[in-house]
């Protein structure tokens, strides 16, 4: 007999969600958090706009992330903190975690697993820009932390570079602060953050959004001193000649999220090379039997309320985890999509409201999103405005889908 039903790898707003939809089905639960707290980054997001769909009203990330918290330590849920997962191995059916804790090492047995690592942010070297290393080149998370947690003011005059949410968020934290935000250049002709982000913290303190601009090269040795900012063409690569010097002591980067796979790896559990998490079916449940995965260790959600839907489902499910045979169908998306999540559909189960999120590819007008069951349309939803920075969330019948049936998410003009 396993030593807990469910193990659930991560304590953020997933996390939570996921060991609290475990736990009220009356199983064994380990959360494991690395950190010394429980919340995840939400624990430095002090900005609102959390909670509208989950709790119906605005809350900081602070303040979304300590309700979880509360709900976790009045369940009894048992928790390791400052505690890193350094191996995983599925023997006769059985999970064996290897947990290092400041109290040394141990192992633990789970009949079910729950993956919530998140994403982390891409840096620097992963992007190509070339020139030295000096001090000064944060991401936007690590600048997000030097301010709300540790309170300390990295930067005088910046350059952002890529206008993702946490780097429009920062640009507005550090004018507050008192820094001088030169200006936020996206190397994509459109930006890649909420319409609500660029308008409250871009056009509300006037900072300038530059598209179709990158930065090519830094300069400094002991501190950033400048960086080179170039116009690129329609495949983002540098145009020649138009390359311009800004002087400034710090670049701040949110040039994308990665989802945090590693362990789903050594699991051997396969990953969507378009949405970057595991493959998945409705239930959450990766082509490993047992192995659950949810939030942003899935695919990035823009909306914290999102991720804790998934972790809720991915509990609950990992709770009533059997071991049985699935019976899975694919489910595919065209070229109009930049991701569709589940991948896959278990027959077996229940599919009668199946929730699939989806990010289109380009920025689309009065477009039409249909699924077709063996080339039979069964839904249909008509939007104005489909974006990729901003992820849309559907909810279809597909009770009637058998294994090995085709199952298919298109994007048209309405």
């Amino acid at each position: 007999m396993a030593d807990y039903d469910v193990t659930v790898i991560g304590a953020g707003p997933a996390g939570l969600a996921a060991a609290l939809a475990a736990d009220e089905k009356g199983k064994r639960v380990l959360l494991v958090e690395r950190a010394a707290r429980m919340g995840g980054i939400l624990n430095q997001c002090i900005h609102d706009g959390f909670g509208l769909l989950r709790f119906g009203e605005r809350l900081s990330g602070c303040e979304y992330a300590s309700r979880y918290v509360r709900m976790v330590e009045a369940a009894g849920i048992e928790t390791t903190l400052l505690t890193f997962v350094t191996r995983v191995e599925k023997k006769d059916g059985v999970f064996h975690i290897t947990l290092v804790t400041k109290d040394g090492v141990r192992t633990v047995t789970s009949t079910a697993l729950v993956l919530s690592t998140g994403c982390r942010e891409r840096t620097a070297k992963q992007v190509g820009i070339h020139g030295t290393r000096p001090a000064g080149v944060y991401t936007a998370g690590t600048a997000q932390y030097y301010i709300n947690i540790l309170g300390e003011q990295p930067a005088k005059r910046v350059v952002i570079l890529g206008s993702g949410d946490i780097g429009l968020i920062m640009a507005r934290r550090l004018t507050l602060e008192g820094a001088e935000v030169l200006g936020v250049f996206e190397a994509k002709s459109t930006p890649s953050g909420l319409t609500r982000n660029i308008a409250q913290c871009l056009d509300d303190f006037g900072i300038p959004l530059h598209v179709s601009h990158t930065v090519t090269r830094v300069f400094g040795d002991a501190r950033l001193e400048a960086v080179e900012i170039s116009e690129v063409d329609e495949k983002m690569q540098p145009i020649p000649g138009t390359a311009q010097k800004i002087d400034c002591d710090t670049l701040i980067l949110s040039v994308g999220l990665i989802p945090e796979n590693e362990l789903a790896e050594t699991l051997g559990v396969t990953l969507d090379p378009r949405a970057k998490g595991p493959v998945c079916d409705q239930n959450y449940e990766t082509l490993v039997d047992g192995v659950f995965v949810c939030g942003n260790a899935l695919h990035v959600n823009d909306l914290v309320d999102y991720v804790s839907e998934s972790g809720a489902s991915a509990g609950a499910a990992a709770a009533d985890y059997s071991g049985k045979a699935r019976e899975l169908a694919e489910l595919t998306a065209d070229g109009g999509f930049l991701y569709a999540v589940p991948e896959r559909l278990d027959t077996a189960g229940d599919l009668s409201k199946t929730v699939v999120f989806f990010r289109s590819r380009e920025v689309r007008e009065k477009s039409q999103v249909s699924v077709s069951v063996n080339g039979e349309t069964v839904f249909t939803k008509k939007y104005q405005r489909l974006k990729p920075p901003e992820m849309e969330r559907i909810e279809v019948d597909l009770s009637r889908v058998k294994p090995g049936d085709r199952v298919t998410l298109e994007l048209r003009e309405a």
